[in-house]
């Protein structure tokens, strides 16, 4: 296919992202993005660990101008970075912090390069199939794993997202996004979405109700809030005044509908769920208080082969495995069912770890929960079930009768282990091998 250009499509005198009070053109990111590449080398890979979401998009596609593949690692816990500065030798860190944020590796401060505003007017134009990133798993169900996306693949996918997004929303929006930037959520749809599909973005990465609130007000209208479910959840239940927005964007796990419903009557705007994964991208979507079906980005057609259901379509260099349970409606609707890696069996019963979690987070009382499936000891052939709650105002008692009016007994908790906090991460999420920390120190040490 023909070259892309780095900003295709788009006035490059409408704004990208608004800064300090201000708006930032594309003709002013597209300098900034070229005066960074200069200094950059004319090999290698780099490791961009920038805070600022702006600061992350000019040192991203100041190396997609330079040919060069950028590192995201899905944690920046110094045992991850590590192990991925390992996975890669030769590494140069690029970032905003003040002191070089992984040791021993060469670093680029790149404040210096986003200070002017002389616009740039030539476009770079990018090889379809040129490789620009190197995405790392959630590590939700195990090690993460990395995957490299492609600019011409990534940049038709998000043609099609936005299609979609803005369609929900009314129009191209200002976006707020709370999922961290080296996540492949919040990388499509706090980033290039914005920067590709003809939007602008908030340089900040929120996590708390009042600076989502913030963040949302310091933008124009009409806003795109882009969020996780856990932190949608957070900010209902924070019950703070917040500006119009026109659409919610929620992934990284299954949406509830009562959070949706709740949401969508807060805000007076419609709850758009999507669906995808590092491997696939953004695949679906939904309107969860609409429809519980999926319906296909364009471009994207679902065929079965076997057991299997594999995604097709120009987006991907080869099809793509759906990793999850899913019932085929058409080629391109079908319902999510449940994550293959979620379900579970005890004794001879079946249902889903989502499942199990969306009712005991649900109940009155509950700040957070999760349940797990702790290893076999003693020669049992039989699956237990174990869970950790935060719920500081009940007993123990309290939350098992609250779960016995939605589930079967045999997947009631055993233990029920209450904890004041649980280590999610930036997405809302509980890494495999956290979870494993927990059952070793709350469980393991009481069989």
């Amino acid at each position: 296919m023909n070259p892309i250009p780095l900003l295709a499509n788009h006035d490059l005198d409408t704004p990208l992202a608004w800064r300090n009070g201000g708006a930032i053109s594309r003709a002013v990111f597209l300098g900034h993005v070229l005066a960074l590449a200069e200094a950059l080398p004319s090999r290698g890979k780099l490791l961009n660990l920038c805070g600022d979401r702006y600061a992350f998009a000019v040192a991203l596609f100041a190396a997609i101008s330079k040919g060069l593949v950028t590192v995201l690692p899905n944690s920046s816990a110094p045992e991850h970075l590590a192990s991925v500065a390992a996975d890669h030798p030769g590494l140069l860190v690029l970032g905003d912090q003040p002191v070089a944020p992984l040791a021993g590796v060469p670093y680029l401060r790149i404040d210096a390069f986003l200070s002017g505003d002389q616009p740039a007017v030539a476009v770079p134009q990018i090889d379809f199939e040129q490789p620009i990133a190197c995405v790392y798993t959630s590590g939700s169900t195990g090690r993460p794993v990395p995957h490299i996306k492609t600019f011409g693949r990534m940049w038709l996918n998000i043609q099609a997202g936005a299609e979609r997004i803005w369609h929900a929303a009314g129009g191209a929006c200002s976006v707020v996004g709370t999922s961290p930037i080296r996540h492949m959520y919040g990388l499509e749809s706090s980033v290039f979405l914005p920067i590709l599909g003809g939007g602008s973005l908030s340089p900040e990465v929120p996590f708390f109700p009042a600076d989502v609130a913030r963040c949302l007000a310091a933008l124009p209208a009409p806003r795109l809030l882009v969020i996780t479910p856990f932190h949608l959840r957070k900010l209902i239940e924070a019950d703070i005044e917040l500006p119009p927005v026109a659409a919610i964007l929620s992934a990284t796990a299954p949406l509830p509908l009562a959070v949706a419903q709740q949401a969508a009557s807060r805000l007076d705007c419609p709850v758009l769920e999507i669906y995808g994964s590092t491997e696939t991208g953004q695949l679906a979507t939904r309107l969860p208080c609409v429809d519980e079906a999926w319906e296909t980005l364009a471009g994207v057609e679902l065929r079965p082969d076997g057991d299997d259901v594999w995604a097709h379509g120009a987006v991907y260099q080869a099809p793509q495995l759906i990793n999850d349970m899913v019932e085929l409606l058409a080629p391109n609707r079908f319902r999510l069912i449940d994550r293959k890696a979620g379900m579970i069996n005890v004794a001879g019963k079946r249902s889903s770890l989502s499942f199990l979690n969306a009712i005991i987070t649900s109940l009155p009382g509950v700040g957070d929960a999760v349940f797990c499936v702790p290893e076999r000891t003693g020669g049992s052939d039989t699956a237990r079930l174990a869970a950790f709650v935060v719920a500081p105002g009940l007993s123990r008692a309290e939350v098992l009768a609250g779960l016995r009016e939605h589930v079967d007994p045999v997947f009631l908790p055993r233990p029920l282990v209450f904890v004041d906090r649980l280590p999610r991460d930036g997405n809302g999420k509980i890494q495999a091998a956290v979870l494993q920390q927990l059952i070793a120190t709350h469980i393991s040490k009481q069989v």
